[in-house]
């Protein structure tokens, strides 16, 4: 049964005071006795009840058919469709949308959570901040489903909260990616990753290890590129291509495809006869460089567009016991220019 969210209403009731009562004694009013204030305030402390500082505003319809968003990077392209894939939908059943954006900050993530929260929302679909998932810290996330706000995880999820969570299969799309590099004939096989920290990165480099292992193909860490603040792609892939043979190349994301592709192409290779490309998200630019990149296909329109019927669903039926539910989305690979042909 879903967590119902706490009310000055249902605080007025375990006390047997009125809904007046309650305010005031949240709101430290010399009105109300020291115990009484105590009482109620400590009550309401330990159910983590929360006011949207409008005037009774348990007395409000629950349902106010608004949505909170939260995404890492709107400049990310997968972001950017799982976002129009959520608004089809919301649009589609009258919800609107407050979208926030948490640049990867914990610090942010949380006070935009805090904000939209006190803005008596219905509801969250949320992606998990770089920096969050790094800390393991989770507790604003269990706050706000404490309180009786659903939440759906998308993408970046944690198995610490539980809540519905719409994914895509990241070690499956790895793992493919690397088997098509097999069949046409490659053998050195590197990986680069500027997403290495976050679940989906490690998730596509548990597919790549996977594939190379069962084709009895040692894997190297030399070949297995995790760019961040330190180090850029293009130093590390110089150092990569003058020092080892290489002749395949997965990018765990759109970037990092483009930037290896004016790399490799810059050290006088031949795109896909020296080495093939694959890269994760298929957005604008894979197919508008020259050779057009081979992308692994999250379909994050789609992902977005089953969050939202998810988490509609639980708003408009929140009284019907239901499990959280767990949605995959499978990949597939969508063949350009940067790979040889089976």
């Amino acid at each position: 049964m879903k967590k119902k969210r706490i009310t000055l209403k249902d605080i007025a009731k375990e006390f047997n005071v009125s809904i007046a009562t309650v305010s005031k004694a949240l709101n430290d009013s010399y009105e109300i006795s020291t115990r009484t204030k105590s009482m109620i305030q400590e009550y309401a402390k330990e159910l983590e009840y929360k006011s949207n500082n409008s005037f009774y505003n348990n007395d409000k319809q629950r349902n106010t058919k608004t949505i909170g968003v939260i995404i890492p990077n709107m400049l990310n392209h997968f972001f950017t469709k799982v976002f129009v894939g959520i608004e089809k939908i919301a649009t589609q059943k009258g919800y609107n949308l407050i979208t926030c954006i948490s640049n990867e900050s914990l610090e942010k993530e949380m006070t935009v959570m805090e904000l939209l929260k006190n803005s008596d929302l219905d509801g969250f679909i949320l992606s998990i901040a770089e920096e969050t998932q790094i800390k393991q810290d989770f507790k604003h996330f269990q706050n706000a489903i404490n309180q009786g706000i659903p939440i759906v995880m998308i993408d970046r999820v944690t198995d610490e909260i539980e809540c519905d969570k719409v994914i895509v299969n990241d070690e499956e799309g790895s793992y493919n990616a690397v088997n098509y590099f097999i069949k046409t004939g490659c053998k050195n096989i590197a990986i680069v990753s500027n997403i290495h920290k976050l679940s989906v990165g490690k998730l596509r480099l548990s597919g790549y290890k996977r594939a190379l292992l069962e084709a009895d193909i040692p894997i190297d860490d030399d070949y297995i590129l995790k760019v961040d603040e330190f180090n850029d792609v293009d130093t590390l892939l110089k150092i990569l291509l003058d020092s080892k043979k290489v002749d395949a190349i997965l990018c765990l994301e759109e970037d990092s495809a483009i930037s290896t592709l004016k790399m490799v192409l810059y050290k006088g290779y031949k795109v896909p006869e020296d080495i093939s490309i694959i890269g994760f998200t298929n957005g604008v630019l894979p197919r508008h460089v020259t050779p057009s990149i081979t992308t692994v296909s999250q379909h994050s329109t789609y992902l977005g567009e089953a969050a939202a019927k998810i988490l509609i669903d639980k708003i408009e039926n929140e009284n019907i016991e239901t499990s959280h539910t767990t949605k995959v989305i499978k990949t597939n690979l969508i063949e350009r220019e940067s790979t040889r042909r089976m």
